[in-house]
């Protein structure tokens, strides 16, 4: 019986992009012949599908994409990078982000339009990709910005492909004003948006109950000084302004210059738009943020897999 080593499951999978252990059981089946386990996979397609959906996807892309004065973000989800830089994925995630359109940024909606030129639902185009490049993959989650009279602007951090990467934003400007020089501005918030990650538009946006626990939290600090509750309270408040100038987008410094706040930025660049401008809204997507990501060595997988540990 052939020798199937750590190399072997690592072409195997370059070529096909299936899973580790897929391609060590490939290999092992058809006695290291490289083109007949790739077709061993092949043939295997969507019976495999369903044993990957239980393993974590933490990896992936977010996609964005502009239309009109709408634009959409989605997150698609792969167990590794690898399959990010599948063009196949990559392409899947693009059709996906501009269907979010049609589905107002909801992703229940999105996953059952029907993908182009499939045949079949989003998540049943998913489904089979999942049987075809061996990693589990899932639709986590999708948003939509729009305007009235504007434009709504985006930025990719990290960008692997045009409109692809790892932090995605959307900021959203209604003006009557020049809209190429409104694109411009709108796209500086973005990357600053990207840079800083606001919690909110505006202090009366932060969801009261992270501004209650910041403010007990600071209510603490100040009473283990044993100042008078008066001074305490003054102490609170002017952390709690701290806190806001730093967590609220609008007031916070903007990165691009470094002197002014967002929102006198924004206030400046009117005069080249030529009308008043408004921030309504923005939207940041950063890669698996908040997934519980499993920890190991993936190299180290690879040599276990392929000695038959």
């Amino acid at each position: 019986m052939a020798t199937i080593t750590a190399q072997h499951v690592k072409e195997l999978r370059e070529q096909t992009g299936a899973g580790m252990m897929d391609c060590k059981a490939a290999l092992n089946e058809t006695k290291g012949e490289m083109e007949a386990a790739v077709d061993w996979l092949r043939a295997k397609g969507l019976a495999k599908a369903a044993k990957k959906a239980g393993r974590v996807a933490a990896d992936g892309l977010i996609g964005v994409a502009l239309a009109g004065t709408a634009g959409a973000v989605a997150e698609v989800n792969s167990e590794t990078d690898f399959v990010a830089r599948n063009e196949v994925f990559q392409s899947t995630v693009r059709e996906i982000t501009k269907l979010a359109l049609e589905a107002d940024g909801q992703a229940e909606k999105l996953a059952a339009l029907d993908m182009p030129g499939k045949g079949k639902s989003v998540a049943d185009h998913l489904q089979e990709l999942v049987g075809k490049i061996g990693e589990n993959m899932t639709l986590r989650r999708a948003a939509m910005l729009s305007v009235t009279d504007g434009v709504v602007a985006s930025y990719m951090h990290n960008s692997v492909a045009p409109d692809l990467g790892k932090i995605g934003v959307l900021v959203a400007l209604e003006s009557t004003g020049d809209k190429a020089k409104l694109m411009e501005i709108g796209r500086q918030v973005a990357m600053h948006v990207a840079a800083t990650n606001p919690l909110a538009l505006s202090a009366d946006a932060i969801d009261a109950a992270v501004a209650d626990r910041e403010r007990a939290v600071f209510a603490d600090q100040a009473r283990q000084t044993g100042k008078p509750e008066n001074v305490v309270e003054k102490m609170v408040q002017g952390r709690m302004e701290k806190f806001f100038k730093e967590s609220v987008l609008l007031k916070q410094i903007f990165v691009v210059d470094g002197e002014n706040t967002v929102e006198q930025a924004v206030k400046n660049a009117e005069t080249r738009v030529g009308a008043p401008i408004k921030v309504t809204g923005f939207v940041r997507f950063a890669l698996g943020e908040g997934i519980e990501r499993p920890t190991g060595d993936f190299a180290a997988e690879v040599a276990a897999a392929a000695a038959g540990n």
